[in-house]
């Protein structure tokens, strides 16, 4: 080792697949559960190393934070940078933490602290559910034209659109049927140069069978991969995705989840509870669940499952 390298810590350390039950069909977060010591840039540079779309780490409270209930805070990095919120770390870190042995203040949710404010979390035989943040709209893009063009849609298949900010800024569409969701073949690297994150989703009707694109999409892949087919997307209210600013698709995205059935839900398109599905064209099968209790609060939440357990030296 070289004599200028720092001694490492021997830290706890987890991947947790979010929203399945089934592991390596979610989505993967990276967790440190012991980040004191470290400094953002080592943390930056491990995410970097971890090169998944969010690794988290894992620290007490603030006195401040621990006051209004907060059972441990986090810091969340995607490989280039920090982020204040996100939705399937959330619930990654904490089915890590409460894995680890972590005991909430209070035995009826957990609180996380994070740099968005205290979010809380509610376990159920359903999995976690994090409480939306508040969702801030923004201004749509002046080119949203050249947005429309990276999809390869048109303004008539385009029923609804808004750009909303519940920490991660969403560019939000809402397309004419889930065939077209599913049929995309966006140029991922034009919408990188674009830089906005887009997620697009459509709506089944009650009375849809599962879209030819979809089960093609669905066949095709569990063909390659030698798994079981994934569960019909009718099953699902709102078909999903999610495109990055880092050229890549998310696989099944907490944050889009949330500004959505924000959007949507107070615009009439649907109602709560409804689940969502996300993931068929990149090989996973992510079903988020959103319900809206009496308060009108919305919780988004699904399955989460250890797949990696073990020590990191950081």
């Amino acid at each position: 080792m070289s004599a200028h390298c720092p001694p490492l810590t021997t830290r706890p350390f987890m991947t947790v697949d979010v929203f399945t039950a089934e592991p390596y069909r979610g989505n993967p977060v990276a967790v440190v559960l012991d980040g004191q010591g470290l400094d953002e840039g080592q943390m930056q540079s491990f995410a970097r190393w971890t090169n998944l779309s969010e690794t988290t780490f894992v620290l007490p409270p603030t006195e401040a934070g621990r006051a209004q209930g907060a059972d441990y805070r986090v810091r969340i990095f995607t490989p280039a940078a920090e982020m204040p919120f996100a939705g399937h770390p959330t619930l990654g870190t904490c089915h890590a933490w409460l894995a680890q042995g972590g005991t909430p203040q209070d035995p009826t949710r957990i609180v996380q602290e994070c740099a968005k404010g205290l979010i809380p979390i509610q376990p159920s035989a359903a999995g976690l559910a994090f409480a939306t943040p508040a969702t801030r709209a923004l201004p749509l893009p002046a080119h949203l034209h050249l947005i429309y063009e990276a999809l390869g849609i048109t303004n008539e298949q385009v029923l609804d659109a808004a750009y909303l900010d519940n920490g991660p800024h969403w560019l939000c569409l809402l397309l004419d049927s889930p065939d077209t969701v599913l049929g995309l073949e966006p140029d991922l690297a034009r919408i990188k140069a674009l830089g906005h994150k887009v997620g697009v989703a459509a709506r089944y009707q009650a009375d849809d069978a599962t879209p030819l694109i979809g089960r093609a999409c669905r066949e095709a892949e569990a063909f390659a991969t030698g798994l079981r087919a994934a569960p019909v997307a009718a099953q699902a209210q709102l078909e999903v995705r999610a495109f990055s600013t880092t050229g890549v698709e998310d696989p099944v995205t907490g944050s889009l989840n949330g500004s959505l059935a924000d959007w949507l839900i107070a615009q009439g398109h649907l109602q709560a509870p409804y689940m969502a599905n996300q993931g068929a064209c990149v090989g996973r099968d992510g079903w988020v669940s959103v319900q809206q209790d009496a308060q009108q609060q919305l919780w988004i939440g699904g399955q989460t499952v250890t797949c990696v357990q073990g020590t990191v030296l950081l």
